[in-house]
Protein backbone atom coordinates (compact mmCIF):
# COMPACT_ATOMS: atom_id res chain seq x y z
CA UNK A 1 0.00 0.00 0.00
CA UNK A 2 1.09 3.52 -0.54
CA UNK A 3 0.06 6.61 1.28
CA UNK A 4 0.29 10.32 0.79
CA UNK A 5 0.83 12.26 3.89
CA UNK A 6 -1.71 14.70 4.35
CA UNK A 7 -1.35 18.39 3.30
CA UNK A 8 -3.80 20.86 4.73
CA UNK A 9 -6.71 18.32 5.29
CA UNK A 10 -7.73 15.40 7.56
CA UNK A 11 -7.43 12.56 5.15
CA UNK A 12 -5.13 10.45 3.10
CA UNK A 13 -4.95 8.45 -0.13
CA UNK A 14 -4.10 5.23 -0.10
CA UNK A 15 -3.25 3.39 -3.30
CA UNK A 16 -4.33 -0.36 -2.14
CA UNK A 17 -3.69 -3.55 -3.65
CA UNK A 18 -7.14 -4.69 -5.08
CA UNK A 19 -8.84 -4.29 -8.49
CA UNK A 20 -11.59 -1.97 -7.14
CA UNK A 21 -11.77 0.33 -4.38
CA UNK A 22 -15.55 0.40 -4.14
CA UNK A 23 -16.05 -2.81 -4.34
CA UNK A 24 -13.18 -3.29 -1.80
CA UNK A 25 -14.61 -1.00 0.83
CA UNK A 26 -18.35 -2.87 -0.02
CA UNK A 27 -16.59 -6.16 1.08
CA UNK A 28 -15.12 -4.55 4.12
CA UNK A 29 -19.07 -3.66 5.43
CA UNK A 30 -20.64 -6.28 4.20
CA UNK A 31 -18.38 -9.56 4.30
CA UNK A 32 -15.29 -8.49 7.27
CA UNK A 33 -14.80 -8.13 10.39
CA UNK A 34 -11.68 -8.39 12.71
CA UNK A 35 -13.31 -9.65 16.18
CA UNK A 36 -16.61 -7.94 15.19
CA UNK A 37 -14.67 -4.56 14.36
CA UNK A 38 -14.10 -3.49 10.50
CA UNK A 39 -13.28 0.30 8.55
CA UNK A 40 -15.21 2.04 6.73
CA UNK A 41 -13.08 3.85 3.59
CA UNK A 42 -14.25 5.90 0.99
CA UNK A 43 -13.26 5.48 -2.76
CA UNK A 44 -11.58 8.12 -4.70
CA UNK A 45 -12.66 7.05 -8.47
CA UNK A 46 -15.04 9.78 -7.77
CA UNK A 47 -12.77 12.48 -7.23
CA UNK A 48 -11.07 12.67 -10.08
CA UNK A 49 -12.01 14.30 -14.04
CA UNK A 50 -10.11 11.49 -15.50
CA UNK A 51 -11.89 8.06 -15.89
CA UNK A 52 -10.60 5.19 -14.04
CA UNK A 53 -8.17 7.17 -11.85
CA UNK A 54 -8.05 6.41 -8.53
CA UNK A 55 -9.88 3.17 -8.96
CA UNK A 56 -7.67 1.49 -6.60
CA UNK A 57 -7.22 4.63 -3.91
CA UNK A 58 -9.52 4.70 -0.70
CA UNK A 59 -9.70 7.88 1.16
CA UNK A 60 -9.09 7.47 4.94
CA UNK A 61 -9.68 9.94 7.77
CA UNK A 62 -7.06 10.70 9.95
CA UNK A 63 -7.54 10.02 13.62
CA UNK A 64 -5.56 12.20 16.15
CA UNK A 65 -5.63 9.52 18.55
CA UNK A 66 -2.40 7.08 17.33
CA UNK A 67 -3.68 3.80 18.99
CA UNK A 68 -6.62 4.12 17.50
CA UNK A 69 -4.97 4.60 14.24
CA UNK A 70 -3.10 1.66 14.50
CA UNK A 71 -6.18 -0.53 15.85
CA UNK A 72 -7.46 0.42 12.29
CA UNK A 73 -4.68 0.02 10.12
CA UNK A 74 -4.50 -3.71 11.50
CA UNK A 75 -7.93 -4.04 10.76
CA UNK A 76 -7.50 -2.80 7.38
CA UNK A 77 -4.39 -5.14 6.74
CA UNK A 78 -6.22 -7.98 7.80
CA UNK A 79 -9.10 -6.90 5.60
CA UNK A 80 -6.72 -6.29 2.48
CA UNK A 81 -5.54 -10.28 2.92
CA UNK A 82 -8.98 -11.33 3.49
CA UNK A 83 -10.05 -9.82 0.16
CA UNK A 84 -7.49 -10.50 -2.02
CA UNK A 85 -7.40 -14.37 -1.13
CA UNK A 86 -11.67 -14.65 -0.90
CA UNK A 87 -12.13 -12.49 -3.67
CA UNK A 88 -8.81 -11.88 -5.85
CA UNK A 89 -8.05 -15.27 -5.48
CA UNK A 90 -4.63 -14.29 -4.50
Amino acid sequence: MTVSSPKGAFYLVADLPVDDAERFAIFMLRDFSLNGETVMVSPCENFYMTAGLGRTQVRIAYVLNEEDLRHAARCLKAGLAAYRSSVLGL
